[in-house]
C-alpha cells in the first residue's frame, strides 16, 4: 500500500471521528431531539440555514447539558441575543425586574392642599 493511501485512510478515519465527536455534542443532540423551529419565534429552518439556529441554555448554564435536553431550547440568532441582553439587564438590576420600588420614589404630591381648597369653594 503506498504512503497516499495509508494518508488517506487517516484522513477519512480523522474525519469519523471528528463527525462523531461532533454528533456527542449538545448542538448535535438538540438538532436531533427537536424540530428545527425558533422556540420563541417560531421561524422554521432547513438545512440550508440551520446555522442561524442555536441551542440556549435555560439556565445560562453551558455547562449543565441533561441527557433528555430539558435545559435546551432552539433559538435563532435574533432572538437568542435578544435573550442574553435580557438575562444581563435582569442581572444588573440584582435580578429583580424593573419598577420593584429599587428606583426613586417620587416626593411630589400634585394634590396636596386640594381639599382645602376644595372647602373654600362652597
Amino acid at each position: 500500500m503506498s504512503d497516499s493511501n495509508n494518508r488517506l485512510d487517516q484522513v477519512v478515519a480523522e474525519a469519523r471521528r471528528n463527525r462523531e465527536n461532533r454528533e456527542q455534542g449538545y448542538r448535535e443532540k438538540a438538532l436531533k431531539m427537536y424540530p428545527w423551529v425558533c422556540g420563541r419565534c417560531s421561524r422554521e429552518f432547513t438545512r440550508e440555514n440551520v446555522r442561524e439556529l442555536t441551542v440556549h441554555h435555560r439556565d445560562h448554564n453551558h455547562d449543565n447539558n441533561p441527557e433528555d435536553g430539558s435545559n435546551w431550547e432552539l433559538l435563532c440568532l435574533y432572538c437568542h441575543d435578544n435573550e442574553h441582553q435580557r438575562f444581563l439587564e435582569h442581572s444588573e438590576h440584582g435580578g429583580a425586574p424593573a419598577g420593584d420600588g429599587e428606583s426613586p420614589t417620587t416626593t411630589h404630591k400634585p394634590f396636596a392642599g386640594l381639599e382645602g381648597l376644595l372647602k373654600g369653594k362652597e
